[in-house]
């Protein structure tokens, strides 16, 4: 049941497994060579033991992939680690995962030198594939450790999610059957990080042979992903909500043709109904909405294309998450841990086999997270009548005013309908009268913000009961984001507490 053994499953040996821009490198059959060599490598070279942690902290790139599958083919545990780390933060989660090795690329070798110092993991610099044999692969079972996926840590310290080999395979298996069964000719774009979900969808793609597509840059930037969605027939991916933003902004998009592009899945993070629709107006029928966490990897609810549609049917699926995607349950709980009706808020939790087994060496935690059998994904929700779940938000960013509940996601899918928003955060702030107040940060649109709260007032006393309203504006020029993408309400919270402003 080992992942690497995609790499094998029948295929043309002889197409093309990678692309950087618009350029193949490497034939499915080279690859599969330079992974069994590469593997080797780490036995015996870098001397680890199997189920060893290899750290992989390296922008996008087909060497990435590369090390990934031989970390496998060998035996071993994956740590994909966000490029974009500080040095303090990728040294903490070499320490806790006990990586031996951290493998990484010239741009971020500085980084790596300094947060690996003094903990003995070899780098894999200065490797000679051509003098290195090759070794047949591991032969693993359903459930061992195959990624240790740490979460984005935006409160304390990040915990590694335990995925096996069996998860992985059942991640796969839920976007063939929900997402795209990638039948006929489609290419995997790479434009978000491997560390996280692209990286994660790109096992579907490589499960399938379809190529993978790395940007020459490395990253992300939206005139170069408008060249390749121009480049390469049955473009597909995954995306952050503020990356489909910036790509339908970008005036290179109008060159970009619709029968080009296959599958944009995107997720993370709520995006704003009047952007998702403009989208599908340029785009018809190439949107799919998944909702995920690392704990179920890319795997509890899903909006499929068909769902979205430019009319006011559509906008009310859009505003929420679609349905339990194939092999998990989705079910929302009351406190009691009791399943809640139709219609009313709760925790989402979720159970299949793509759950994980457990936080890396946090007993406490996963016990608090999996308890009663089911993963407690801290998030709100409630689910309706047809098991469409609509997300309120986290449970931490609960507000509660007078003793009424105002769940974030509600107020901001009211103040994202302004013209004059391009973003906005929702967060509480202590209140002596009313236990917590509602504020909301506020990116505007355009340069002039004159009469902006104002008319926001109203769009909110218009469609919310008044106690959900906020109570203060702030007017930044952007909100803070994590890594991977996500607003970091912590962030907004500590601001405030840094400030007097009270209303009454």
């Amino acid at each position: 049941m080992n992942v690497a053994g995609f790499l094998t499953d029948p295929r043309d040996r002889d197409s093309p497994a990678f692309f950087v821009g618009e350029r193949p490198t490497l034939s499915h059959g080279a690859l599969c060579e330079r992974v069994a060599r590469r593997a080797h490598w780490l036995r015996v070279q870098a001397g680890l033991d199997g189920g060893d942690r290899v750290a992989v902290f390296m922008r996008n790139s087909p060497e990435y992939v590369e090390w990934i599958f031989a970390s496998w083919w060998a035996g071993l545990t994956v740590v994909p680690v966000n490029a974009r780390l500080h040095a303090a933060e990728l040294r903490y989660i070499l320490q806790d995962s006990g990586a031996r090795c951290c493998l990484t690329d010239p741009e971020l070798a500085p980084v790596t030198q300094v947060a690996a110092e003094g903990l003995g993991a070899a780098t894999g610099a200065g490797i000679d594939l051509d003098q290195t044999p090759a070794m047949d692969p591991a032969v693993l079972a359903t459930d061992e450790l195959a990624w240790l996926f740490y979460t984005s840590g935006t409160t304390g310290r990040p915990k590694g999610a335990c995925l096996s080999h069996g998860n992985l395979r059942a991640m796969v298996r839920a976007f063939l059957a929900d997402i795209d069964d990638l039948a006929g000719p489609a290419r995997w774009i790479h434009a978000a990080p491997l560390s996280h979900g692209s990286g994660l969808y790109g096992l579907a793609a490589m499960a399938r042979g379809v190529p993978l597509v790395f940007p020459a840059s490395g990253g992300f930037t939206p005139g170069e992903l408008c060249r390749l969605l121009q480049s390469h027939p049955g473009s597909c991916g995954f995306f952050v909500p503020t990356m489909l933003g910036q790509l339908l902004a970008a005036p290179e998009f109008t060159h970009v043709p619709a029968d080009n592009v296959r599958t944009l899945v995107y997720g993370g993070a709520p995006m704003p109904v009047a952007e998702c629709r403009a989208l599908i107006r340029r785009l018809p029928g190439k949107l799919v909405q998944i909702y995920g966490q690392g704990e179920s990897p890319m795997t509890i609810t899903v909006l499929p294309r068909t769902d979205h549609t430019d009319d006011e049917a559509g906008s009310a699926r859009l505003a929420t998450v679609g349905r339990a995607q194939y092999g998990v349950e989705v079910q929302v709980v009351d406190e009691q841990g009791c399943a809640a009706p139709a219609g009313v808020v709760g925790e989402v939790t979720v159970r299949g086999d793509t759950v994980m087994s457990g936080y890396w060496r946090n007993p406490a935690a996963t016990a608090e997270t999996l308890r009663g059998g089911w993963l407690h994904t801290g998030d709100l929700g409630e689910i309706d009548a047809r098991g469409y779940l609509t997300l309120r938000g986290r449970s931490k960013d609960l507000i509660i005013s007078g003793g009424q509940n105002i769940y974030p996601r509600e107020v901001e899918d009211v103040l994202e309908r302004h013209a004059g928003v391009k973003a906005v955060a929702v967060v509480g702030r202590p209140c002596p009268q009313w236990g917590e107040r509602c504020v909301a940060f506020v990116v505007p649109a355009g340069a002039d913000s004159a009469g902006l709260e104002q008319s926001l007032e109203q769009l909110c006393l218009d469609n919310l009961a008044r106690y959900k309203r906020p109570r203060e504006y702030h007017f930044v020029s952007e909100l803070p984001l994590n890594p991977v993408g996500k607003v970091q309400k912590s962030v907004l919270r500590a601001s405030l507490a840094r400030t007097r402003k009270t209303p009454a």
